[in-house]
């Protein structure tokens, strides 16, 4: 049956669009990636928790975007978007796992402060749980729900919106700048994150999934209280070229530029 449902479904066929989840695409470098697919022919479902927010959204795309209430933590909510997908076109050939939060509200703290408020010594528990219910539990619980749909295109790929925050390798690097900013709550999470998409894109290799991880920089978002250094247009560069890339290798992690960021 699922050899069959490759053959029906197939995304390569001539006069075929592509189809292609984003979750937390009504706003930020998601909605940014959800424009970019949709200027390059898919036909894109703009995830958002908040359904109001995800039509006004696609409203800004245009035509190849249509909104779908998508909350990452609610089983029912990916259930019922599943069910949705799998009506309008069968298959799914590109999920985007961007949405994500930093903490669970700045409050009137700026960012060096909540970062404080997230080292390992001091982390509410309660806000480690919160974050990673949606960085980690939430990116797994997508990637299960829409694996089935994957499986049903010719050339599935799964595109996770990482941080090189999340980097082993560069955070026990004594000459990086920013290895005090890692910490237990966000940064932590975005490395489940990258250990998730290592295991994905190993498991799924067989099946010839692509799996792989990008970091959209310092781009100044709600994550960081709109306090970073680039601008949304600029951080989502390289996000918007690897979900682009349908050609491209598997279990990558790339970030501005286009330079291999270590796992």
């Amino acid at each position: 049956m699922q050899s069959q449902e490759r053959e029906t479904n197939d995304s390569s066929s001539p006069g075929r669009n592509l189809i292609a989840l984003v979750t937390g695409a009504n706003k930020g470098i998601g909605l940014q990636i959800a424009k970019a697919l949709a200027e390059n022919g898919y036909i894109v479902y703009v995830g958002s928790r908040n359904l109001k927010n995800g039509l006004e959204a696609a409203t800004e795309i245009g035509a190849n975007a249509q909104a779908i209430q998508l909350d990452v933590t609610d089983k029912s909510s990916l259930t019922k978007a599943g069910s949705k997908i799998q009506s309008d076109f069968g298959r799914l050939d590109l999920l985007v796992n961007n949405a994500a939060i930093s903490n669970t509200g700045l409050r009137d703290r700026n960012l060096l402060e909540a970062l404080a408020d997230q080292r390992a010594s001091v982390a509410s528990l309660e806000e480690v749980r919160a974050v990673w219910e949606t960085n980690v539990f939430g990116v797994l619980a997508v990637s299960q729900a829409f694996l089935p749909l994957l499986k049903c295109s010719a050339s599935a790929r799964i595109v996770n919106v990482s941080s090189a925050l999340g980097s082993l390798t560069l955070n026990m690097d004594t000459s990086n700048p920013h290895r005090q900013m890692f910490d237990v709550v966000y940064g932590a999470s975005k490395t489940a994150l990258n250990g998730l998409t290592v295991s994905l894109a190993i498991e799924l290799e067989s099946l010839g999934i692509k799996v792989n991880a990008v970091s959209p920089g310092f781009a100044s978002t709600a994550l960081n209280n709109f306090e970073g250094t680039e601008s949304v247009e600029e951080g989502s560069r390289e996000p918007v070229r690897v979900v682009l890339e349908e050609d491209g290798p598997s279990g990558i992690f790339t970030g501005p530029g286009g330079v291999i960021i270590p796992w």
